[in-house]
């Protein structure tokens, strides 16, 4: 009959509305996906600008063109698929640097905090000049004379302990002792020694009982019996000797 054709008539365009409804709103989640996948991926909204970078923590040594040679070497990458931990990777590489810590800010910026290696003594070296090295030893810089502040090193060359042993005493030392050290010298692990500014020539000895040594050390400097001494061994810190030449 004509009303059963119309009502089946009917049926069909309310299916291809819902039919049309339905692929309508798949077309428009799958554009908003594309837009927001440009958005995050493509678009330069979230594109690293290094301008937008911010570093700490260069410390003494560590070359800030270097650091801003890497960034660059980023810049306009997304943020979203840049590697924090690859960049990180490539800070650490840069001479003085012991440590770097790498987050994104958003939408296009970096926030870098590096942990530098400071210079701790100057050791002569063979070719003229001094090796700057830090507290581990590692080489920080160079310097044609020896660095206000810093002590001069002596040390036999190419041997690991005894500038290990000699590296211990000095970051051993409390800070208004090592602050008066103008230079140390050992010729074993065990005979490291020290001269103060106005003031006498240190026998240390070894690494070993480093702080009860200090202790011992500051009591006697203070004394007047060790106030004009040349010479103070601590190597046996129970049983410290003063010396006059």
């Amino acid at each position: 009959s004509v009303r059963r054709d119309e009502r089946e008539a009917e049926r069909r365009k309310a299916k291809r509305r819902r039919r049309a409804i339905v692929w309508g709103r798949r077309a428009g989640y799958l554009i908003a996906a594309a837009v927001a996948v440009w958005l995050v991926l493509l678009s330069p909204l979230f594109a690293l600008d290094p301008a937008n970078v911010k570093v700490s923590g260069y410390g003494t040594v560590v070359d800030p063109e270097e650091v801003e040679a890497v960034i660059e070497g980023e810049s306009g990458t997304s943020l979203a698929m840049l590697s924090v931990g690859h960049v990180a990777s490539v800070l650490k590489d840069i001479p003085g640097v012991r440590e770097a810590h790498v987050e994104r800010s958003w939408p296009d910026g970096l926030v870098i905090t590096l942990v530098s290696r400071e210079p701790v003594a100057a050791v002569p070296s063979a070719t003229g000049g001094y090796d700057l090295v830090d507290d581990q030893g590692i080489q920080v810089g160079r310097a044609s004379r020896a660095p206000k502040g810093l002590p001069t090193l002596d040390v036999p060359a190419g041997d690991e302990r005894v500038l290990q042993s000699a590296l211990g005493v000095i970051n051993s030392l409390p800070a208004e002792l090592s602050a008066r050290v103008t230079s140390v010298s050992a010729a074993t692990e065990d005979s490291v020694s020290f001269r103060l500014s106005k003031g006498p020539l240190v026998e240390w000895g070894s690494a070993e009982d480093s702080k009860l040594k200090g202790k011992v050390l500051m009591a006697l400097l203070a004394s007047k019996a060790a106030r004009k001494a040349d010479v103070i061994d601590v190597s046996a810190p129970t049983l410290p000797i003063t010396k006059n030449n």
